[in-house]
């Protein structure tokens, strides 16, 4: 092999593992997932992590598949250069790609009938309000659902009593992707049960494809959201460190996980910065922001 040939060959694999390393890094912080969880779900070492985010290092296909398992991913999504792992649309393209004729046309027509079905009627009176923990989801949300005289009802909670047991078990015995399942299923029946409802999300749920796809569709959402610093203090004051517990980084992975969920977090209606702002003052802005959001839907379908 020549040297010229040898250089360029390093070349492009540090630019693979360079891309490798981006790609897992985005794909952990979207799912809100730090180094020792994901190694904890994967069974891969903290260390072999830290070598692959990186970019360093052999990587295996085998260990690769098992990461990506843990964050409930196809493992080539890891593999390509060409899709933004936290893209929606790179995830349905590919699964679409899968499919035969048949099953691809049976496909097309649900994804048909789900577009047709994003009508502002479809939301009726439910204000969905998402953002990562520390926003206010959960206190303004029962301030507005009594304004509003509506129901309140944390995603959460629903999906502790569908389990049977807290989050934390459910994260520590079955893992990211069964809890996606159990959110996928409870807000399905959260939605279908209650049509004038204010419902508040986990901070993951942008990172579900399904559940956000149906949050977005079928409520007014509405983004809770506050600088890193005033998320991280009111998750301390709480008590729930969640994912963030014993590690030394834990603002880093935070900020990482606000930017990597940014693009999500903002295909909502409408935005609520709570940054700076008492309880009181967060709620009056929040009420405001859901009665527009039902009046303009009331004046679409009246038209």
């Amino acid at each position: 092999m020549s040297e010229k040939h040898s250089s360029q060959s390093e070349s492009d694999e540090a630019a693979f593992l360079n891309g490798l390393a981006h790609r897992v890094r985005s794909a952990r912080a979207a799912r809100g997932m730090t180094r020792r969880i994901l190694s904890r779900d994967s069974g891969v070492s903290e260390r072999y992590l830290a070598q692959l985010e990186a970019g360093k290092g052999n990587v295996s296909v085998l260990v690769l598949l098992r990461i990506a398992e843990a964050m409930a991913m196809p493992v080539d999504l890891l593999l390509r250069d060409d899709v933004e792992v936290s893209s929606e649309r790179g995830e349905a393209e590919e699964l679409l790609r899968q499919l035969d004729g048949n099953a691809l046309r049976e496909a097309l027509t649900w994804l048909g009938s789900k577009a047709s079905q994003g009508r502002p009627d479809r939301r009726a009176r439910r204000i969905g309000l998402i953002g990562l923990r520390g926003g206010g989801k959960s206190a303004l949300g029962k301030v507005l659902a009594e304004a509003l005289e509506l129901p309140f009802i944390e995603l959460n909670r629903v999906i502790e009593a569908e389990y049977g047991g807290s989050l934390d078990d459910l994260f520590s015995l079955a893992g990211q992707p069964a809890y996606r399942r159990y959110e996928n299923r409870c807000l399905e029946r959260v939605l279908a049960e209650n049509k004038e409802a204010v419902i508040a999300t986990g901070g993951g749920i942008v990172a579900n494809d399904e559940a956000f796809g149906a949050l977005l569709d079928r409520t007014h959402t509405i983004w809770i959201q506050a600088s890193p610093e005033e998320h991280m203090a009111r998750v301390v004051a709480q008590g729930d460190l969640r994912p963030m517990v014993d590690n030394r980084e834990a603002m880093r992975d935070l900020r990482q996980i606000l930017t990597a969920r940014e693009g999500a977090y903002g295909r909502a209606d409408a935005q609520l910065d709570t940054s700076g702002r008492t309880l009181a003052q967060s709620a009056g802005k929040l009420v405001e922001l859901a009665k527009r959001l039902l009046d303009k839907s009331l004046a679409v379908t009246e038209t």
